[in-house]
């Protein structure tokens, strides 16, 4: 039987909360993914998704952006990666009519997960300013509405371009190029808004801002050490690499204020001690930090090391590694020497003992591996405390050689990609210079807006048109209302998606949403089938091909929207073969390898057998492409974010059952969490200590600067073993919580994981 649309929101009537889990993956994550599979997609169209995904001549996962191995597996995928597919290959399509029985009014008194029930979009739809309706339009009218209302701009820089890690390399280049050809660099994206801190960090220390590891190197390292993230939940893939560490004898350490199941124990399903048996245990060390400690513990841990060299010179750093290729040891080592045990205590909430043993084990190891996600990134000390991280590492020489090195982990399969073709509001004049030899015509040179900026623009009027590449803007960033207020003054928004979501919902005076294809669709173009390629975390570029049916033949793919879009606004006598673009992505790949840098014949290297791996000189050579040609160890002002008392410190994190602002499901299934999403985990002495207790429900408001009182209303307290005085809730909903201006210093990312809350009870849940 067809599967039928969503029809009333679920609310948290039914909510069940269980003790947490403390094992990740086996029977449960094949019972949570494949029978979902096969009920929406079917058997025919689940085998042929499910055994195509992440393999060499198949598509790549549209989730998380966790490497393939050398070697697949037949089931190359997780839990997390079949519901992605599920999702997205949904056989179930918003019709006609549903424009004319559900206004936007309405639609934004959905939830986010109603709003992905509905099915897959499948023919564009318009609404006009003089109505609160979209209606179906031809792409021809579309395009010509969007055309119109960009021409009629004051100027190019009053229209903003918002692109999602979803994006495909061969789309984000033609994207980028179509912005700059129209006059503006504002051109945000998700990175602003998880990694843009990593990127500014090790920019500025080691010369480049991504992964300095491949996958094989988890397996040859000593020791892993896993800073702010989930693996479990946000990359379950990243746990058969670790398990093969650790069986290789590596040891791992866990810095979270969460205890993370993945980390715990992880029951493979693809091995019979996953299914049957105790599984691996992973981490050997859990270090239950504060929220905003990471940056303490990074410099406690090398004024350890820096004292064992002391203690027995010659010993304990790498001092031919430093001596040629970094700088400023000097000034650290005086820096470190004047460090307040006392306040690395307040600011981590850990036992001086807790901290020797974890620099006794990077002692110990010869290379060390440092991976961190979103926990490090999204606060105000965020670049600081990655480049400790570096410091860290640099003191011993582990960077540059098998096993070890820094791993950022992304979170979207390409936004790493999209930057690398020039997704970026500052990108370098070298790139600005390739583009203006390869298409003749000068790109503007002012850096543009990013994500936050992009909303306050929108919020004050000076910015009147948006147009997003995939995404949902209004749900991810920061500061809620302010995001759908200034959607809402926009003059026109335009979204290209292949389903519902919130920002459809908050939009200009005219809206127009776009149907696209989806990253397991079949691409069929004049010149036949195309491939797309993207960039995985650790710089392997790989390609990816649909192997489904199209959900529609009037859904048309990211690059042809993107070609068509260019040719309707830029007009058809542009120097840029826009409709070649469109008929042959060979021919943008053309361009990539004449414009991007390390993408030289790029046509050539996508078609050997699982791609290539750019170059990266601080993995590859141990050269450093700073301004001084060394790696910097650099001295950062240790800096506690002051929490008053009864007052907690709140980070935002995911469920189980979503990925980024998409809800599969309303479980978090390794929390405990069932059936519902409006929960605050507090630690249980903190429930104490404000007389509240477990199951009560509360009102939390923040505390910021700017004096606005910001509540997220009626969660229902479930007590948790999370860091005492540190507190979490869900992403995106918590988002009304986290000021705009609430940014990390240098990377203009929202603070998202250090939001000073308080907590008053509410009358019943909302």
């Amino acid at each position: 039987m067809a599967r039928k649309p969503l029809e009333e929101d679920a609310t948290d009537a039914n909510l069940r909360v269980e003790r947490p889990e403390r094992s990740a993956a086996g029977i449960p994550s094949l019972i949570a993914s494949i029978p979902p599979a096969l009920g929406r997609m079917g058997t025919a169209r689940s085998v042929t998704a499910l055994l195509n995904m992440n393999q060499k001549d198949g598509f790549d996962c549209m989730s998380c952006a966790w490497p393939d191995p050398p070697e697949r597996k037949v089931a190359e995928f997780c839990e997390n990666g079949a519901k992605a597919v599920t999702w997205e290959a949904d056989r179930l399509t918003v019709p006609s009519a549903f424009w004319a029985e559900h206004s936007v009014t309405e639609l934004r008194e959905r939830t986010e997960y109603w709003l992905g029930q509905q099915g897959r979009l499948v023919e564009p739809v318009y609404k006009p300013a003089d109505s609160d309706r979209y209606h179906p339009v031809s792409w021809d009218d579309a395009f010509g509405i969007i055309a119109r209302e960009l021409k009629a701009l004051d100027s190019p820089d009053q229209a903003t371009f918002y692109t999602s890690g979803r994006t495909s390399n061969e789309a984000a280049f033609a994207y980028q190029l179509f912005v700059r050809a129209f006059g503006t660099n504002n051109l945000p994206d998700c990175s602003n808004m998880c990694h843009e801190s990593t990127g500014a960090a090790m920019g500025e220390t080691i010369g480049v801002g991504k992964s300095a590891i491949s996958y094989e190197d988890f397996a040859k390292s000593d020791l892993i050490i896993i800073m702010g993230q989930n693996p479990g939940t946000c990359h379950p893939r990243m746990l058969t690499a670790l398990e093969e560490a650790k069986l290789a004898g590596a040891q791992i350490v866990a810095v979270n204020p969460l205890p993370e199941a993945g980390l715990i124990n992880f029951k493979n399903p693809q091995r019979p001690r996953g299914l049957i048996g105790h599984g691996t245990d992973l981490a050997d060390q859990f270090l239950q930090i504060r929220l905003a400690g990471d940056m303490a513990l990074m410099q406690a841990v090398s004024k350890r090391v820096l004292d064992a060299e002391a203690a027995a010179p010659g010993t304990v750093l790498d001092h031919d590694f430093l001596r040629e290729h970094c700088q400023g040891l000097d000034e650290f080592r005086a820096h470190l020497a004047t460090l307040d045990p006392d306040e690395v205590r307040a600011a981590t909430g850990l036992h001086d003992e807790e901290i020797d043993e974890l620099a006794a084990r990077y002692l110990a190891a010869d290379k060390v591996i440092i991976t961190w996600a979103m926990g490090l990134t999204q606060h105000k000390k965020a670049v600081p405390t990655i480049k400790e991280i570096i410091n860290l590492l640099l003191l011993r020489g582990n960077i540059g050689k098998p096993g070890a090195g820094p791993s950022p982990i992304r979170g979207h399969s390409n936004v790493q990609g999209d930057r690398t073709m020039g997704i970026w509001e500052k990108m370098p004049d070298p790139f600005l210079d390739a583009l203006q030899k390869e298409f003749g015509f000068s790109p503007p040179r002012p850096h543009g807006l990013d994500a936050v900026q992009s909303i306050r623009a929108l919020a004050d009027g000076r910015v009147k048109a948006f147009i997003a590449l995939g995404g949902n803007l209004v749900s991810a960033i920061s500061d809620t209302a302010v995001a759908e207020e200034g959607m809402t003054r926009a003059r026109l928004s335009v979204s290209i998606s292949t389903k519902l979501n919130r920002t459809h919902a908050f939009v200009g005076a005219e809206a127009l949403i776009l149907p696209t294809l989806g990253r397991t669709e079949v691409d069929a173009q004049e010149s036949g089938p195309q491939f797309v390629s993207i960039e995985d975390t650790v710089c392997a570029v790989r390609p990816s091909a649909g192997k489904l049916a199209p959900i529609s033949l009037n859904a048309l793919s990211e690059v042809a929207i993107v070609s068509r879009l260019a040719r309707a606004v830029l007009g058809e006598d542009h120097p840029v073969d826009w409709a070649g673009f469109e008929r042959d992505y060979d021919v943008i790949r053309e361009h990539i390898s004449r414009v991007c840098p390390g993408c030289e014949d790029y046509n050539t290297r996508i078609r050997r057998p699982g791609g290539f791996v750019l170059a990266h000189p601080p993995r590859d050579e141990r050269r450093f492409p700073t301004a001084t040609g060394k790696a910097t160890i650099t001295v950062n002002e240790l800096e506690t974010v002051q929490v008053p008392e009864g007052r907690l410190l709140l980070q935002t994190v995911r469920s189980h059952d979503q990925f980024n602002t998409t809800m599969y499901g309303l479980n978090d299934r390794y929390r405990g969490i069932h059936r519902g999403r409006h929960v605050l985990f507090v630690n249980p002495d903190d429930l104490d200590s404000l007389g509240l207790a477990d199951g009560e429900h509360v009102d939390v408001h923040s505390e910021a600067d700017d004096g606005v009182d910001r509540c997220l209303p009626g969660l229902r307290i479930v007590s948790y073993p999370t860091a005492k005085g540190c507190v979490a809730a869900y992403f995106p909903e918590a988002n009304v919580l986290v000021p705009l201006g609430a940014t990390a210093e240098v990377s203009n990312t929202p603070v998202s994981k250090s939001v000073v809350v308080r907590l008053e009870k509410a009358a019943a849940p909302v």
